[in-house]
């Protein structure tokens, strides 16, 4: 009788997916930008005297020239010779640079080719993902015919998706001269991601949409663009409804990059959603899943997931059990998986909520802020707060008080708004729902006294309040009596400049306390401080 439950449900369950899954195919997906790629069959084949002995096999429409990294020569091959000179390569397919040497030296040289074939025992370029157009084979027979087919089908015009969008504004990477965030730089597979200091650069032709980079992102500064977060998101939506409306239960999502091989291994109550790469949906995802009525979600990672790809999935992942655990749910409830029998365990790992109806069309920070008010409500248990490990994107910021001056550079640097001045008075105000921790404040604070702590707060008003960090009574012009710093810039102005030669006198230093309009005028008025302005002698 059980086992005749058991098939019943299971093809109940089988059924609604196979609904489930028709009813994506009319989620509409918005297009994004093409990036072209124009290859004319141009190699560089670097290697000793097997890549000497592999040159001549390559035919019209292929070009051959080899970077000989040892050995001597053959007569009929085009060859350059690397002489001990360091090797470094830029560049993708169609556009490939190779600098040999230091440039500006006597021996440096520059290859420009459409296609690279590294056949060393050690590839030169040592990222995960390499640059789209090159290739590093091995040199048996079986590896060098497969090598000249894939060369071929390299030659002519190429187009792919631009993955991601990227918006300044809110990135967190760096601010009046100082380096904070580093996340997508640090886990990019394809180092296509490189620091311009106040911002970030994506080279878009090394992209390969692994979308690490939009997952790690706090800020949302950086998207995955195809598909755009709303549609992976409607997607997630719509499949888990209709999967319900069609007789289905306890869902599981599986994110995956193989929908065949979880369609066929995974239980019946397993919904496939296809992603570029595994890293592509981050912890907004996963939590909107379960807000969405998925009991749990599996991330099934098929083994081939680069280190620094897997390390950043696993931040996630321990921010997102904390998350979870600490509102009473199982922390295992969102998890990695290497195969289907680790799926199917599904004791203390699951999660039962009523459905959300909320749309996800908000930011990055705002989906994930629903999710977790809708699983928070519903929590069997909770605590009004959870300490993050470092690395989370949530958490607060805290001023010492007998250090802060006000200064105000924190407000300025802070990419999510998080750090707010007084409106008329000297004040730092802080909302906690805004902050990355991103510790761009910590960095341009030049008294050192702020500090960032990585929490979350569950409670949604308390979590949206303005908070005072600190206030100071303005100081007054001793002048004119308008207000225009506060007391600690004075004292700290005053005790800074007690040895410089212009304020040696009562005069002077009194100066320091007038508004500017005041001090123009007490200036004006002293022939001492115009005599040393006349002769140049002015404060710098």
């Amino acid at each position: 009788m059980n086992e005749q439950i058991t098939d019943s449900t299971e093809i109940r369950n089988q059924r609604a997916r196979e609904v489930a899954l028709a009813a994506l195919k009319g989620v509409p997906v918005d297009s994004t930008d093409l990036i072209e790629f124009q290859s004319q069959g141009r190699v560089v084949i670097i290697g000793g005297a097997e890549a000497l002995e592999f040159a001549p096999r390559l035919e019209a429409p292929l070009r051959a020239q080899v970077l000989l990294t040892e050995g001597e020569e053959l007569p009929g091959v085009p060859v350059i010779s690397q002489a001990g000179r360091p090797l470094q390569i830029f560049g993708h397919l169609g556009a490939f640079r190779l600098q040999l040497g230091e440039p500006g030296k006597p021996n440096a040289e520059t290859l420009t080719a459409d296609l690279i074939l590294d056949l060393g025992a050690v590839p030169q370029l040592g990222m995960p993902m390499k640059p789209p157009g090159y290739l590093h084979s091995g040199i048996d027979e079986t590896s060098l015919g497969g090598a000249i087919k894939s060369l071929r089908e390299l030659v002519g015009t190429f187009d792919k998706p631009r993955y991601f969008s990227y918006d300044a504004s809110i990135c967190a990477h760096g601010r009046a001269g100082h380096i904070a965030c580093t996340r997508c730089m640090d886990a990019c597979p394809a180092e296509a991601i490189s620091s311009l200091l106040e911002r970030i650069s994506v080279d878009a032709h090394r992209c390969q949409g692994g979308g690490v980079c939009a997952t790690v992102c706090p800020s949302g500064a950086i998207r995955y663009s195809y598909p755009q977060p709303r549609d992976t998101l409607e997607q997630v939506r719509l499949l888990l409804k209709t999967y319900r409306q069609s007789g289905g239960s306890q869902p599981v999502l599986v994110i995956t990059t193989d929908v065949a091989g979880a369609l066929y291994g995974f239980p019946a109550n397993t919904l496939p959603l296809q992603v570029e790469e595994l890293a592509s949906v981050g912890l907004e995802v996963w939590l909107t899943a379960l807000a969405y009525g998925a009991e749990s979600v599996l991330l099934w990672d098929r083994g081939d997931t680069p280190p620094s790809v897997a390390s950043a999935l696993q931040q996630q992942l321990l921010t997102v059990g904390e998350i979870l655990s600490a509102m009473g749910y199982p922390d295992s409830a969102i998890r990695r998986v290497r195969d289907a029998d680790q799926g199917a365990e599904s004791d203390g790992t699951k999660i039962t909520v009523s459905p959300a109806n909320f749309s996800a069309n908000g930011s990055k920070r705002q989906v994930a802020y629903m999710a977790i008010d809708h699983l928070y409500e519903q929590a069997p248990r909770s605590r009004p707060m959870v300490s993050l490990t470092v690395g989370a994107p949530f958490g607060t910021a805290q001023v010492d008080a007998n250090a802060c001056t006000l200064c105000l550079a924190c407000v300025g640097a802070c990419p999510g708004k998080a750090l707010l001045s007084g409106q008329d008075e000297p004040q730092l105000r802080f909302i906690e729902a805004n902050c990355l921790q991103c510790g761009i404040c910590t960095r341009t604070c030049p008294e050192d006294a702020i500090w960032i702590t990585p929490r979350l707060l569950f409670d949604r008003e308390q979590r949206n309040q303005t908070r005072l960090l600190h206030h100071e009574s303005p100081f007054c012009c001793t002048g004119c009596g308008k207000p225009f710093a506060t007391r600690s810039v004075i004292e700290n102005m005053l005790k800074k400049l007690e040895g410089h030669w212009m304020f040696q006198d009562g005069r002077s230093r009194q100066r320091l306390t007038l508004c500017e309009d005041c001090r123009v005028v007490d200036i004006a008025q002293d022939t001492e401080a115009m005599a040393q302005g006349i002769s140049g002698k002015t404060l710098q």
